[in-house]
């Protein structure tokens, strides 16, 4: 009898018992287990998927295989560490939008302090980052139990430390004033992306690997927010 998921018996079984085999780690293969396995929909929404049920304007069945943006689904920045690192060293451009990004850029130990240290001008670096003085940062402390000062102060600390590499790549920094959603790694055509929300912290978010297709709104419009940020954001170095 042929599995209804359309692929090799294993390949859906071993994810979920932690068996060594290959990992699931494309939408529409999800897509797929999911459909094959009849799943409810309170089940798809874990996964990321829509309902089985929702259908796109002309009534028919969205296809995620024909919209293969998202190649890849992180539990934390911390499962994506390796990933992000290694789309850093062969990239031209890096664009970086945080609250502090401490833990991104700001430290000696941060994800890329390290990779822009020894960049020697090669890289251009827009990184963006909240306004120790805006009313947002205000909010987004009491949103994770953290004190104004302390936050306000992380941002000018990522401030100076940036401002170190001004002699090593062509570094700029930005301080935009309103309240955090996305937070956003972007290396030249791959984008990972996570969340802000009352409670966590973004590197806390589950991260997703978005790479730019032809006809993939997802990329582009990650971009465009980016753009729209440094736009109308206070440069500081």
């Amino acid at each position: 009898m042929a599995d209804p998921t359309g692929l090799s018996r294993p390949f859906p079984v071993r994810p979920l018992t932690g068996r060594e085999g290959r990992e699931v780690c494309r939408l529409d293969v999800y897509e797929r287990i999911a459909d094959g396995l009849n799943m409810p929909d309170d089940a798809r929404h874990l996964l990321g998927l829509a309902a089985g049920r929702e259908k796109s304007a002309g009534g028919v069945a969205f296809d995620l295989a024909a919209f293969p943006e998202v190649v890849r689904v992180y539990s934390s920045q911390a499962s994506a560490r390796g990933e992000i690192r290694q789309q850093a060293r062969a990239a031209a451009e890096l664009d970086i939008l945080a609250v502090r990004g401490l833990g991104l850029i700001g430290l000696n130990d941060s994800l890329l302090r390290e990779h822009l240290s020894r960049a020697q001008g090669a890289l251009r670096v827009r990184v963006a980052l909240l306004h120790p003085e805006a009313p947002a940062l205000a909010t987004r402390a009491a949103e994770i139990g953290e004190s104004v000062e302390s936050l306000a102060g992380g941002v000018r600390l990522a401030e100076a430390r940036l401002r170190e590499l001004a002699g090593i790549c062509d570094i700029q920094v930005y301080r935009y004033a309103m309240l955090p959603t996305w937070r956003v790694v972007r290396t030249d055509r791959t984008v990972f992306v996570g969340a802000f929300d009352a409670g966590w912290e973004g590197h806390e978010s589950a991260t997703y690997k978005v790479m730019e297709t032809p006809h993939g709104p997802l990329y582009r419009g990650f971009r465009r927010m980016f753009e729209a940020v440094v736009d109308g954001a206070e440069r500081t170095v």
